[in-house]
């Protein structure tokens, strides 16, 4: 289908915004196909992007997104989406709140932003000035505006909504500057936009007043006007040269719970910003609806304001969800073991983080003749832990399948933890078993491992400190011959350390009678069954290695 084929949508355009980069994109058949393969309409190459991750589908007046069975799914003004009927200003990101945003507005598709959206609004408003007698019209203007810019605030985030804000109380406050201050972390007002009355982006506010944006700010009313006549004490040199006649400060206050009262009373104002405006108009023209004007401005504008620092920080609690997920899914496929079929030995693991992503991992590397196995347990918890660990599974598999001694690996990686200095360990278990039974194994620091044979069971002793902790240590393996029939039993901290509700471990004295008596699922389960529904409080992974013997060759 080409665009004569939907005549009631002329040049159906959408804006691709990308970083700094912006685009049109120009909707020409439908469907129109989105993904990160080079057969798509419109091709995202990122990792986060499906192939054929969504196309959309135009309907004479209609205009539909679809999902297409992505991975990382499509989002719609960051709810996300199977299907969905498009409206004006939508903002839709493909398998990421952070990544590419397409946006399209019906009525101009050639220029759909909501900047264009925000200036479409400013010159109606504009329009309205000139039109209506001034006595009877300035709240109503103001609250107009107000009424726009929280339809805006949906599609845009707080610098489109400041610069509404500010290009609005430039005209009906009738000032030649502005300024909006917002408290940062520690609570300390910085500018964040500024803007004389042509519309010109101030970068810098030399002129403005600490005092008066002080006194604003401590004192109890919903704003301050400050006729500088009487006021030359307080005020520095540059205000004064620049013969401002008025200046009006109003501080953006929203209501917090403190914890201290009961029945809901316990709320306490915050200055979370503040609106600075500059003019040259004498304070003897103020009127009483001008007041009026600062009064609606100091009510209603914060609460704008709050409003969408609130959907920016619930946009970015959604993102990171989004990427957290991401990020497990991206290291659960990279760390996915596919155990060799072996004729002497055979392997079982399961391994449980305890967050999203973890810090433990194991790997089976196979050589004909030859298996070397390798548990990890990276200290700490998360994402930190986690990018550590891949980065350590990647130099343990490819010095195990070069068939390096161990205790040379230990020492590679603990060399490459100390010069990065990056203030983390690692305890880890390396094992290689040989087709006639022979066992060599390297401890660093981690739990004991087990042998289970003829119905008894004991512990490889031999053990040295974890990687990362001393540069230049020296690391030494064990050996030891296993029976046909042993199994070799390799836990992380995690599943010794788990606990009851009472806070009782599960301990190494029943994890030895667990790996007497039971396969690696019922030693598992025991363990939870122990947990009684509590939580586990570390990465938890199990490692079961059974030895059958040389009768059978390697296949």
């Amino acid at each position: 289908m080409d665009s004569a084929e939907f005549p009631q949508i002329r040049e159906l355009s959408m804006q691709l915004i990308d970083g700094s980069s912006r685009r049109m994109i120009t909707i020409e058949r439908s469907p129109f196909l989105i993904g990160r393969s080079p057969q798509s309409d419109l091709m995202l190459p990122a990792a986060y992007v499906s192939r054929n991750h969504a196309q959309i589908t135009v309907q004479g007046m209609k205009v539909i997104l679809e999902d297409t069975g992505s991975s990382h799914g499509t989002f719609v003004n960051g709810e996300r989406i199977t299907r969905r009927l498009l409206q004006p200003r939508d903002i839709i990101r493909f398998g990421s709140l952070e990544g590419p945003e397409l946006c399209w507005d019906a009525q101009n598709s050639q220029s759909s932003s909501s900047l264009t959206i925000l200036a479409q609004m400013q010159a109606q408003m504009h329009a309205q000035l000139q039109g209506i007698e001034k006595q009877t019209s300035d709240v109503e203007k103001l609250r107009w505006f107000l009424d726009v810019a929280r339809n805006l605030n949906s599609a845009a985030g707080v610098d489109r909504v400041l610069t509404s804000l500010l290009e609005s109380t430039l005209v009906l406050a009738k000032a030649e500057r502005g300024y909006v201050f917002l408290a940062n972390a520690e609570g300390v007002l910085e500018l964040t936009l500024g803007m004389d009355g042509s519309g010109t982006v101030l970068k810098k506010a030399p002129e403005v007043s600490r005092t008066i944006m002080r006194q604003a700010i401590e004192g109890e009313d919903q704003f301050l006007v400050t006729d500088t006549l009487s006021a030359k004490g307080s005020l520095p040199a540059s205000v004064l040269a620049q013969n401002m006649r008025k200046i009006i400060c109003i501080p953006f206050r929203r209501l917090r719970p403190t914890g201290r009262k009961p029945r809901g009373e316990d709320r306490a104002t915050q200055v979370f910003g503040a609106l600075y405006l500059e003019s040259r108009i004498l304070p003897e023209q103020d009127s009483a609806v001008d007041q009026d004007l600062l009064r609606t401005i100091a009510c209603e504008a914060a609460a704008l304001v709050d409003n969408a620092q609130l959907a920016v920080l619930e946009d970015q609690a959604r993102q990171q969800k989004e990427e957290l997920q991401i990020a497990a899914e991206i290291q659960q496929g990279m760390m996915a073991v596919q155990i060799p079929d072996f004729s002497f030995a055979g392997v079982q693991a399961k391994s449980v983080p305890c967050s999203a992503v973890g810090g433990d991992f194991f790997d089976v590397v196979a050589d004909k003749g030859m298996l070397n196995v390798a548990l990890v347990d990276v200290s700490g918890k998360g994402i930190s832990a986690a990018i550590l660990a891949s980065t350590l599974q990647g130099m343990l598999y490819v010095q195990l399948q070069a068939q390096q001694e161990l205790p040379a690996i230990a020492s590679v990686v603990n060399r490459y933890l100390c010069r990065k200095n990056i203030g983390k360990y690692a305890t880890m278990l390396l094992l290689r078993l040989q087709e006639d039974g022979t066992l060599e194994y390297l401890n660093c620091g981690h739990i004991q491992p087990r042998i289970c044979s003829g119905g008894t069971i004991s512990r490889l002793e031999t053990a040295n400190i974890p990687v990362g902790l001393m540069n230049g240590a020296e690391y030494i393996s064990g050996r030891m011959k296993l029976s046909p029939g042993a199994r070799v039993i390799l836990v992380s901290d995690g599943f010794t350390e788990a606990e009851d509700p009472q806070g009782e471990f599960f301990g190494e004295d029943r994890l030895d009678a667990s790996a007497l008596s039971m396969e690696l699922e019922p030693m598992f389960q025991t363990m939870l069954n122990f947990c009684a529904g509590k939580p586990v409080g570390d990465d938890c992974t199990i490692v079961q290695i059974t030895y059958h013997g040389t009768e059978n060759a390697w296949r």
